[in-house]
């Protein structure tokens, strides 16, 4: 196919520019992926849909796609300034078990989340200990290049040598002498030569349990040099697309820049994409103030947060009526206006084989069918393409009702454009595939409630708590409150 044009935002110039892969025909494409030492929350999961659109679209206009996410397993620090335990061997020592007992156990969880989404799994999906030899290499040739520096056993990138030659900062705009101005950071108090050098390799304190040989010490890889040696290896110096969150830009990205720049002399990346935040109820999301909620909480309703449960594919359609980068507020409302909308387009499209072909039609289906894809076109806007498959419902229910005809070749022209965006582009799963089970629950549910007041205004209290033992037996638990009864999933 291909003879779409493509427009992708590049965050390095932040502009939209006419999508031009380096081979005709095949895309190179990494994303970050998970640093695995807890649940994914649905703020990764945001990112993740986000590339797996990108992902599904590119495989649809007919390229052939290497996408490439890594699992971080080890070298991910809590401080971003190169200090702090690694976070899965915290994890591990708190919960007394094995480092990658941990690391097996979260990616085990990433995994079966992203499935439940009907997220297509990466071409390849690369782990930062599985490529120690690789990130070792790349310390060597820059230091060999001059650009890094070793200080007892750590080596450390040498942000200020690097930008003589070359320009740190431009990914996220950040100008270097402004940095250096707002740093309070003193020299004595660090290895490194400036506060803004980062590190390649660090030494291993006595305690550090994940640790390698290398030239310079015992020690682990840098965070920011393991997306640098897999994103290279699988991909070349120089590839397509580079992903990730809009949180990863600085200081990561912005040193994955440097150091491949520093390593081969090249940049890395043509286009760099950053899908922007989940916020819940107008606020970040973070675990430390309890504003959050893991996935299978959503799926399952055993939250103290939203009214029901949801199914994985309303989230995502949810998700995917924002573009990727804005920011989106996860709330109630809106989650229960999604699913009614997400229905009512399951509806519509379940209606098509029974309309009746006209001899004529009065409505062109084939600029319709092209507004999709300029959607998609345009920085894969899944917000406008949605619109343009609601319009699809409506001329679906006036051809039912008799108020628009639609000969049979646009029939199954709208037909296939909807199963194609729908179901291939977006990866919505159909009604019969448990997207439509959780209103049928509901009206289930709902009429179980409704009896169960009716028999509690009656004070038969014998069958209020019948149903209510009945429901918690069949693992649906009712929760009672000022304003009303809701359930969840146990």
């Amino acid at each position: 196919m291909i003879q779409q044009e493509l427009r992708i935002y590049n965050s390095l110039t932040k502009e939209k520019e006419v999508f031009k892969p380096i081979t005709p025909g095949a895309v190179g494409m990494y994303v970050c992926g998970p640093t695995v030492y807890s649940n994914v929350h649905m703020g990764n999961c945001r990112t993740f849909l986000s590339f797996d659109l990108v992902f599904r679209y590119l495989r649809h206009l007919g390229y052939k796609v290497r996408y490439v996410r890594n699992i971080t397993d080890a070298g991910h620090l809590e401080n971003d300034a190169d200090s702090g335990e690694d976070r899965i061997a915290k994890k591990a020592r708190i919960e007394q078990l094995e480092p990658m007992e941990i690391v097996q156990r979260y990616t085990v969880d990433f995994h079966q989340i992203m499935a439940k989404f009907n997220a297509l799994p990466p071409s390849i999906e690369p782990t930062a200990t599985g490529h120690i030899i690789e990130q070792q290499r790349i310390v060597q040739e820059i230091l060999d290049k001059g650009y890094a520096y070793e200080k007892n056993g750590s080596v450390y990138f040498d942000v200020l040598k690097f930008n003589q030659d070359k320009a740190y900062g431009k990914l996220s705009g950040r100008k270097l002498e402004d940095m250096i101005a707002n740093t309070r950071e003193l020299a004595a108090q660090s290895e490194k030569k400036n506060p803004q050098d980062f590190a390649l390799w660090k030494k291993a304190e006595p305690e550090h349990i994940m640790r390698w040989p290398s030239p310079w010490s015992d020690g682990f890889p840098g965070w920011h040099l393991e997306c640098t040696a897999m994103s290279t290896k699988y991909l070349g110096d120089n590839f397509d697309i580079h992903g990730g969150g809009m949180d990863l830009k600085f200081p990561h990205h912005e040193c994955e820049i440097a150091q491949a720049e520093a390593s081969t002399g090249i940049n890395p990346v043509n286009y760099w994409m950053h899908a922007n935040m989940l916020t819940l109820n107008g606020k970040k999301m973070a675990k430390s103030t309890g504003n959050n909620i893991l996935p299978d909480e959503l799926f399952s309703g055993n939250n103290d947060i939203l009214s029901k449960a949801f199914a994985p594919t309303v989230a995502k359609f949810f998700m995917y009526q924002a573009h990727y980068r804005s920011i989106l507020d996860f709330s109630n409302d809106a989650l229960i206006a999604s699913e009614k909308g997400y229905l009512r387009l399951m509806e519509a499209f379940g209606m098509i084989d029974e309309l009746r072909a006209g001899t004529s039609s009065d409505y062109d289906v084939a600029a319709w069918k092209q507004s999709c894809y300029d959607a998609m076109n345009d920085d894969f806007n899944s917000p406008i393409l949605i619109a343009h498959l609601f319009d699809a419902a409506k001329l679906i229910h006036a051809v039912a009702e008799g108020n628009q005809q639609l000969n049979a070749a646009d029939i199954a022209l709208l037909k296939q454009t909807m199963h194609d965006f729908m179901f291939e582009v977006m990866g919505l799963e159909a009604v019969g595939n448990g997207g439509g089970d959780t209103d049928k629950l509901d009206k289930t549910v709902g009429l179980l409630i409704e009896l169960r007041n009716q028999a509690r205004a009656n004070k038969d209290f014998a069958t209020s708590d019948s149903i209510r033992d009945q429901l918690a037996e069949a693992g649906i638990q009712l929760k009672d409150s000022k304003e009303g009864t809701t359930y969840s999933l146990k």
